[in-house]
């Protein structure tokens, strides 16, 4: 069989599975966010139950510890299956997270939505392979893990719910690539990958009609010596950013997890704190996801500490155990970040926000490509070079800890081997 038979076979069996794969993770996005805009929308206009919020980590922290063992590592579980298979991603994964973040949301926790989309791309995903399986193997076919690859249909499925969620295919294709291991990528699953984020962005956004929101760069600057280096200082400072807020979160989940034996209490004490912090600082531009601060952030000045207030509630709210990403917040973070350096690094405001958006997103999640191409998809192609700038440079200084605990390193990312040699 020569090889553009076998490559014509490849694209076929995988454009039907992405089909599959694409409608129904990208339609379990649209509701998803149609969800999220309800919760969003219906505590806004009732502020009071973020009193609640602890009641909600009552019911989050018992719905996980009574019945959601299986699934409670979330994200890092999925990263664990990519780099060593060992057993099928429960479905129970999917309602339990769109549920649980939900409530975080609708009762005023901090939280994102990448990390609900992500896990129940992958728990369909995952669970259609099953089906899958079962079925061929009914059918007389013989179990080929080459023919029906479940590395590659977890892939997919992560891509899906990231595109999906964000409206960004080429960052949801490669952001499931570069995840699983720092510095490694699978390329045989770059087709089914892309092909996966393709159909569930159109499924989400032509078919339901779910859009995303438009952040404009309104400045550009020329790219020349003094602003290459100012961009690579802004990338520096994004990529500790995504460091420190890496950090937080695990030291958040580290301390309830040592002073609190009962799981469910402890999103109840997280509750109660971040509960009276927003509402006796007057702070509830750092609940829920806060798009409209980093709509803002793109057209005029900011807090200067907005970043800091966002990073401290959104650690406290996912370290003592409610439920949502941290991808949305990041964006915040950054966004609200490369604001306040404008006033200091002589760049555009709307271009520094852009930067950060994605810089510190790619220091916290060590996925520098997958964050660029999301700010090109994003912010269009004129600020490319300079969003290339900030993700790289901002993963080069954030180290090896990220918001993924079970990330692996699969490469060398500071450039210490390379200079050791040298000298």
């Amino acid at each position: 069989m020569n090889l553009q038979l076998v490559s014509l076979q490849f694209v076929i069996k995988w454009l039907l599975i992405c089909i599959v794969v694409g409608f129904v993770v990208g339609s379990a996005s649209a509701f998803f966010l149609v969800a999220l805009d309800w919760a969003t929308n219906y505590r806004e206009s009732h502020t009071w139950l973020i009193w609640l919020l602890p009641l909600a980590g009552l019911v989050v922290g018992g719905i996980y510890h009574y019945w959601g063992a299986s699934v409670a590592k979330g994200n890092n579980q999925l990263i664990e299956e990519l780099q060593k298979s060992t057993q099928t991603i429960p479905l129970l994964m999917m309602p339990m997270i769109l549920v649980t973040t939900v409530i975080t949301h609708l009762f005023g926790g901090s939280a994102g939505r990448e990390g609900t989309a992500v896990q129940m791309g992958g728990a369909l995903a995952d669970n259609f392979y099953l089906w899958g399986s079962k079925l061929t193997g009914k059918l007389g076919f013989k179990k080929d893990t080459t023919h029906f690859d479940r590395k590659i249909i977890l892939i997919v499925g992560i891509s899906a719910g990231f595109a999906s969620v964000f409206g960004t295919p080429l960052a949801g294709t490669v952001f499931a690539l570069e995840v699983a291991i720092i510095g490694k990528m699978r390329y045989e699953a770059i087709l089914p990958s892309l092909l996966g984020a393709i159909i569930a962005d159109y499924v989400c956004q032509s078919v339901w009609h779910v859009g995303h929101t438009h952040y404009v760069v309104s400045e550009q600057t020329p790219l020349i010596p003094t602003s290459l280096v100012w961009a690579m200082l802004a990338g520096a400072i994004f990529g500790l950013m995504g460091l420190m807020f890496a950090k937080m979160t695990h030291a958040w989940g580290n301390f309830f997890k040592q002073k609190v034996s009962y799981p469910p209490l402890r999103a109840v004490i997280g509750g109660v704190l971040v509960a009276i912090l927003l509402i006796g600082f007057n702070a509830e531009r750092y609940s829920g996801l806060g798009v409209p601060v980093i709509v803002e952030a793109f057209q005029k000045s900011v807090n200067w500490y907005d970043f800091l207030g966002k990073t401290f509630f959104t650690s406290l709210t996912l370290g003592s155990g409610f439920k949502g990403g941290e991808v949305t917040p990041l964006f915040y973070i950054g966004a609200t970040l490369g604001n306040t350096l404008s006033t200091i690094i002589p760049l555009p405001l709307s271009l520094l926000a852009a930067m950060g958006f994605v810089g510190v997103f790619s220091g916290a999640s060590n996925t520098p490509l997958a964050c660029t191409l999301m700010g090109i998809e994003l912010f269009g192609a004129e600020s490319a070079v300079f969003i290339a700038i900030s993700c790289i440079t901002a993963y080069l200084f954030s180290g090896h800890i990220g918001i993924y605990a079970a990330q692996i390193v699969g490469g060398n990312k500071a450039p210490m081997k390379e200079i050791n040699e040298f000298f």
